[in-house]
């Protein structure tokens, strides 16, 4: 256990261990950002394709 408290610590103090940590702050970001714009597309286009699908409906069963 005490191996790995000093590691840790080690790796804090690290120039190298802020900077990962920055790295993976700004990757949940972009990950949240990609998300969220998958999300809104997608809804955007199923709206789309449902009014197709309605309009076909009525026009074919006339």
């Amino acid at each position: 256990m005490k191996a790995i408290l000093a590691r840790f610590k080690e790796f804090c103090q690290a120039e190298g261990g802020p900077t990962t940590v920055e790295y993976a702050v700004m990757l949940a970001l972009v990950v949240a950002v990609v998300i969220t714009v998958v999300a809104v597309i997608g809804t955007g286009t199923k709206e789309a394709f449902q009014e197709f699908n309605d309009e076909y409906d009525a026009a074919t069963n006339q």
